[in-house]
């Protein structure tokens, strides 16, 4: 039985409890296609699934609301794959195990998958109810929202009637989101050759793991550590002092994570060693203290290891070490218009090392402003041409600009301090949202997003507030039920 089969409102935790058993990693989403296609025929609902994977099902209003507008209800189908480095899990093949701490719940070792798994899961027990009142709907399931929003970008124009859409993939209860960021990806590729190791040298594998991580948007201003630029310091100083030699440098994962973990392969001559690992002895202690209270969970190793076949030309190394510590990372500027809003950001996510002797450097940029996204992506683009890298853009994704005007916000909104007797906090959010790219293939379309309480998404840590959900779904009902007439 599920952990899960208790909790409130049941058939939303029973829909979620089966989700957690469908592998659904971005770009990998066949499973989860299948699983939806089979509800959608399961129920006898209109089901279609286009070109790029996305699903979408039909059901007619109920009786008494055949003469309202109908609604959009969209959420993505995958989810960020994350998992703690001493964690077992394919998930390609291993379901996440969910787990109950007190009000909340979280996965074992592994990233959730609430985001945006509990927008399914009220997609679906709306959809297989037979009494809940509501207008014709459509239940929109996008696939790879997290990697490149791909199922965004291809969706056909003519393929979705409604005018009103509610977003459900966001993360914080009691707040209504009516705007956010677009985006970009700036990559930095670094060749390097490779020199014969320095006699009497000795090797290390120096690891920097335990940190919060989290979403690379919604977290990104809350001094969060980045692996990468704590073990590019420790590298860059470490050249200085004692021209320690490096073979690999790797760290972080996802483009739109905070990286968590990150670890390099290095050499030094044995005549440094003392004062090597003092330096790093003191190196640990200095980090410690910057991050108290921030980073409680953050660990530091240094261990000998074998004698690596190569190292980096020296020049290549302090170039990539030299931009890396260049590059901005973090928020860049805060928005004019909306109180405690990021408006501009960048994330340094992942270094990847690859065969053939190249290095992989992926940023992320974000906007609420359009010209702001090209002069960040720049900026970083440019410490990395300093670097001698090349460079490479994503196309990126456009922002959704506020519109407080909406119908659906004022339904949202009235609905909201009718049920809980308080007035729900509108908003626009940093993180990346599909609804620029609805708006732009349906510029009629109006458009909100809310959700319950997540914490931690895109880290291991990630946990969903139990009583949230409940609200979520009250809420949700309320405003379907409350959509005006044509």
């Amino acid at each position: 039985m599920s952990v899960l089969k208790d909790l409130q409102p049941k058939e939303v935790w029973e829909y979620f409890s089966e989700i957690c058993q469908v592998p659904r990693p971005s770009k990998k989403e066949e499973k989860i296609i299948a699983y939806l296609t089979d509800f959608g025929k399961k129920h006898k609902l209109d089901t279609q699934k286009d070109s790029a994977g996305n699903v979408i099902i039909r059901k007619p209003a109920t009786k008494g609301f055949e003469n309202k507008k109908s609604v959009v209800l969209q959420s993505h189908m995958d989810m960020v794959c994350e998992k703690n480095s001493e964690t077992q899990h394919d998930f390609l093949e291993d379901p996440i195990q969910p787990v109950i701490h007190g009000d909340w719940v979280s996965a074992k070792g592994t990233t959730l998958g609430a985001d945006d798994g509990i927008g399914i899961a009220a997609q679906l027990a709306i959809l297989a109810s037979n009494n809940i009142e509501h207008p014709d709907i459509e239940c929109l399931f996008t696939v790879d929202e997290e990697t490149g929003l791909t199922g965004a970008f291809a969706l056909d124009p003519n393929i979705i009637k409604s005018n009103i859409l509610i977003n459900l993939d966001s993360e914080d209860e009691g707040e209504l989101f009516i705007g956010c960021a677009g985006g970009i990806d700036t990559l930095a590729t670094f060749d390097f050759r490779t020199r014969p190791i320095p006699s009497k040298s000795l090797a290390f594998k120096v690891e920097i793991k335990g940190l919060r991580g989290g979403h690379s948007g919604d977290d990104i201003d809350k001094g969060y550590g980045n692996s990468n630029k704590i073990l590019n310091r420790f590298l860059w100083n470490a050249t200085k002092l004692f021209n320690i030699r490096i073979n690999k440098f790797e760290g972080g994962n996802l483009r739109n994570a905070i990286p968590r973990e990150a670890y390099a392969i290095l050499t030094v001559k044995g005549k440094y060693l003392i004062p090597f690992e003092t330096y790093y002895s003191n190196f640990c202690k200095t980090v410690f203290k910057e991050f108290k209270g921030v980073e409680p969970k953050l660990l530091f190793d240094l261990n000998k290891t074998e004698i690596p076949r190569f190292v980096m030309r020296m020049k290549d190394q302090q170039d990539l070490l030299n931009a890396i510590y260049g590059c901005p990372n973090g928020a860049t500027a805060m928005s004019n218009d909306l109180p405690d809003l990021v408006e501009t950001s960048t994330n340094l996510a992942s270094v990847k090392y690859f065969e053939g002797n190249t290095i992989e450097v992926v940023t992320s940029q974000r906007s609420s402003i359009a010209t702001s996204i090209r002069d960040i992506a720049d900026m970083v683009a440019s410490v990395f041409a300093l670097g001698n890298a090349r460079i490479q853009h994503t196309d990126g994704y456009p922002g959704w600009q506020p519109n407080k005007d909406s119908e659906i916000l004022k339904i949202s909104e009235d609905s909201y301090e009718r049920l809980f007797g308080k007035k729900p906090i509108v908003r626009a959010i940093h993180a990346g949202l599909e609804c620029g790219l609805f708006l732009e293939k349906y510029p009629k379309m109006d458009m909100i997003s809310f959700g319950p309480t997540l914490k931690n998404v895109h880290s291991p840590d990630e946990k969903i507030h139990i009583g949230t959900v409940d609200k979520f779904w009250q809420h949700l009902l309320d405003v379907i039920k409350n959509i005006p007439q044509n």
